[in-house]
């Protein structure tokens, strides 16, 4: 199943875990080691542009974290990034430059490369979200499944078993998610692939593909 490969997914330029996520086939494997990988980071950076405000947090002195948002350790947040009012950060977040973590958006062990956003109302949990990947408002991630049993990722002829309980979802580059969709635990979304609205995104999305409602699948033109 090539198409959900980080190497398929992702443009690794746009992101501080290039390194980490390098010695990885699938996204999937890399969620365990985000908080140790953050805070390797973290002891690294230049404290001339990143600010240092509790144990294992830091901020890029030029992003902008409203009075009431939450920074739970361990966490980066990039260059440029804005974290808005209410945003939730659990821990185990990095967040790339130029980002969006917008009003009520809770984040759970999680990389956001460059360019990404989460503007409103988002929930993104044990997810990789590629560079330029733009949630709509609503829109979350499920990381669970309903009777706790490990992820199977799916496409339409194959399926990988990860023996991970909790996978939300792999956006490759450039994804639009639709307002208010689910995507379902273990959801791979290609490069440049679009969600419709109000969709329950479940398996192996290709890139340059347009999923609408009722789960068809068409091919970007």
């Amino acid at each position: 199943m090539n198409n959900v490969k980080i190497s398929e997914l992702y443009d690794l330029t746009h992101t501080l875990a290039a390194d980490y996520l390098k010695g990885f086939t699938y996204p999937w494997e890399a969620l365990k080691g985000i908080s140790d990988l953050i805070i390797s980071l973290g002891k690294e950076l230049d404290p001339n542009e990143y600010d240092n405000p509790s144990e294992n947090v830091w901020v890029h002195k030029t992003a902008k974290v409203f009075s009431s948002a939450y920074l739970g350790a361990p966490c980066i947040i990039g260059a440029n990034t804005e974290v808005r009012h209410c945003a939730f950060i659990r821990g185990s977040a990095l967040v790339g430059e130029n980002c969006v973590v917008g009003n009520s958006v809770e984040l759970k062990n999680v990389i956001l490369f460059d360019n990404v956003q989460t503007p409103h109302y988002n929930y993104v949990g044990d997810s990789i979200l590629g560079y330029k990947s733009h949630m709509g408002a609503g829109s979350i991630t499920s990381n669970v499944k309903s009777d706790k049993t490990n992820v199977v990722v799916k496409s339409k002829d194959e399926k990988i078993e990860t023996g991970i309980k909790k996978i939300g979802a792999m956006l490759g580059d450039c994804v639009e998610v639709g307002c208010n969709s689910v995507l379902n635990p273990g959801t791979i979304v290609g490069r440049n692939s679009n969600i419709y609205p109000t969709s329950c995104v479940r398996g192996v999305i290709p890139a340059n593909s347009i999923y609408k409602t009722g789960g068809v699948i068409a091919e970007k033109k």
